[in-house]
């Protein structure tokens, strides 16, 4: 395995002035701490808000990723379904329309994208429609729904999101080092 690349301040340091190559591992040390104390943070705030079943964050993260990805990247659907019309009887469920324009994925797709087995993605769908989070359409397409993109925009919109900059400010402060 090659040995990791040093971020750029540290990898185009003249030696003679520059941090030495037990400084750079140092920083590259902390800086793998950091940034393994943030995520331990996350998965923690994640397992809690899922009822302690991490694989329900993960599903739901990449049925949301493959829905408004589309959207983010100008790749939205044009047009409908089969026949025309996305079935879905929850109050809770995005608006037809906007749902017309995010990518739908299956339980199928969701399997080969986390690399879980079908039935374990089944089966956990079913806990996230129960949930309210997702729906399935007559096609099967599942999509994330309004509940769940307010409950999860409202978190990352949060101290998430507050404590994520916090930790890049740390980051960027160390790989830089000291103002000269």
């Amino acid at each position: 395995m090659p040995p990791p690349v040093l971020p750029a301040p540290l990898h185009n340091a003249p030696q003679d002035n520059g941090p030495s190559g037990s400084d750079a591992r140092r920083v590259l040390r902390s800086v793998a701490l950091i940034l393994a104390q943030h995520e331990i943070r996350s998965v923690r705030r994640w397992f809690e808000e899922f009822d302690r079943d991490i694989l329900l964050a993960i599903l739901l993260g990449e049925i949301a990723l493959h829905n408004v990805g589309a959207l983010q990247h100008g790749l939205a659907r044009r047009g409908h379904n089969g026949n025309g019309h996305d079935e879905a009887d929850s109050e809770d469920v995005l608006a037809e329309a906007f749902m017309r324009k995010m990518n739908p994925c299956n339980a199928y797709s969701i399997a080969a994208a986390t690399g879980l087995p079908r039935e374990t993605v089944r089966r956990k769908i079913a806990r996230l429609i129960e949930m309210g989070w997702i729906v399935r359409n007559g096609n099967g397409h599942l999509y994330i729904t309004e509940s769940a993109l307010a409950q999860f925009g409202a978190l990352l919109s949060s101290s998430a999101l507050c404590e994520l900059l916090e930790t890049a400010d740390r980051l960027r402060a160390l790989i830089e080092g000291p103002a000269a």
